[in-house]
């Protein structure tokens, strides 16, 4: 991300801020050119500059972790970053479990058996759409609808399932 240190760097070897070169390094593209042009509008916006170059520094950063732009470094897309002390670090956004995933991930911890409340308890997922997921991979061959000798329906994944237990047919 943006340096501060090397902001002011910027600054002292463009004539104390006169040739703007610290902006063009914070992605200050047009005023850059307006500092180059004007001498950094006669030195009055140099000096400004020199006073407030950190929390311009923070703000370069801070936009360049909300857009993913700015400087190079900082360029492409990361789903989420997190700003603190004027430095941006990128934070791994967890990635949204797919209901088949999250059904696969069940069955297997269960021995291949899984009920639609168990799945919503486990998800995000009401107990109508848990039981329309379930039907689906029944539907498409991927698990079974079989009767617990209790009387209970559940919902089978034959790779996950073990081989001894209570189960019926449906």
């Amino acid at each position: 991300m943006y340096s501060v240190g090397l902001a002011y760097l910027l600054w002292f070897l463009s004539g104390f801020g006169a040739a703007g070169f610290h902006r063009f390094y914070l992605g200050k593209i047009p005023s850059g050119i307006l500092w180059m042009c004007t001498g950094g509008l006669l030195g009055v916006g140099a000096i400004y500059d020199f006073l407030t170059l950190r929390s311009q520094v923070r703000e370069a950063n801070y936009l360049a972790a909300i857009t993913g732009a700015g400087h190079p470094r900082a360029r492409g897309h990361h789903p989420w970053r997190e700003v603190h002390d004027g430095e941006a670090r990128v934070v791994r956004e967890e990635k949204k479990e797919s209901p088949e995933k999250a059904i696969l991930r069940m069955a297997k911890t269960n021995r291949g058996v899984i009920t639609p409340a168990d799945l919503a308890l486990e998800t995000d997922m009401t107990m109508e759409d848990a039981k329309k997921n379930l039907d689906a991979l029944v539907r498409k061959g991927f698990a079974e609808l079989r009767v617990r000798t209790s009387g209970g329906l559940v919902y089978v994944i034959p790779e996950f399932a073990d081989s001894g237990s209570p189960l019926e047919d449906l």
